[in-house]
């Protein structure tokens, strides 16, 4: 008769190591575009810093040509991702982390480089860099809730970090017409022993419009 023979110990499988770059491997065309905005913030941010070892005027003029090129990846990323139809699970941090390089970081970083370094002046920058981190994660914290039918946001509560472009526009102009450091257009203001240059608050209006509730921006 005959004989049943015993059945073998299912043997486990191999685990699968891990691909390389397998975060890379998920990018989109669109999040390649966005990193292109961090590196353009990035760079200037680079720039101004061997402007103010070396004192050569090229490095700065380097770093305000790469602040628009940063908002034209900013503004093309989600062009190509509509246009593809591909979403990202990274989009939305990515262009995130991106804009506070290029839009938060690197201008106030320009307005140390052009001589608003006193004490005042630093604070009011880091307020303005802190109201654009706000401002981005309070985006991305509402956008699902405020947008309609489509999915597409109609508003922004306050103002996009990007306008921050304007300020930019501002020490361009200013640099270009030997008006820096010392000759900083309303001087500086002595406050017991510390300073502060008047036209930062220009950077201290930006950084509260971003924090904004009344404030609200239609979104094309």
């Amino acid at each position: 008769m005959p004989t049943e023979s015993p059945q073998q110990p299912t043997q486990p499988r191999p685990k699968r190591e891990p691909r390389h770059f397998t975060m890379i491997r998920t990018f989109t065309p669109a999040d390649f575009v966005t990193l292109g905005n961090g590196f353009a913030g990035a760079g200037a941010i680079l720039a101004q810093m061997q402007y103010l070892a070396t004192g050569q005027d090229t490095w700065l003029w380097l770093a305000f040509a790469l602040l628009p090129l940063a908002f034209v990846f900013d503004a093309l990323d989600g062009r190509i991702a509509r246009w593809r139809f591909q979403s990202s699970p990274l989009g939305a941090d990515l262009d995130s982390l991106a804009d506070v390089i290029s839009f938060g970081m690197a201008p106030a970083a320009l307005a140390f480089a052009v001589g608003m370094r006193g004490a005042l002046d630093v604070m009011v920058l880091l307020y303005f860099v802190g109201c654009g981190i706000s401002r981005l994660a309070r985006f991305n914290a509402t956008s699902a809730s405020m947008a309609d039918g489509s999915g597409k946001v109609k508003y922004f509560e306050g103002t996009p970090i990007p306008t921050s472009l304007a300020l930019v526009m501002v020490l361009a102009i200013l640099f270009w017409k030997d008006l820096t450091g010392e000759a900083l257009p309303f001087g500086v203001w002595k406050l017991g022993p510390f300073e502060l240059h008047p036209l930062v608050l220009l950077y201290f209006a930006s950084g509260s419009a971003m924090i904004s509730k009344t404030l609200r921006i239609p979104k094309f």
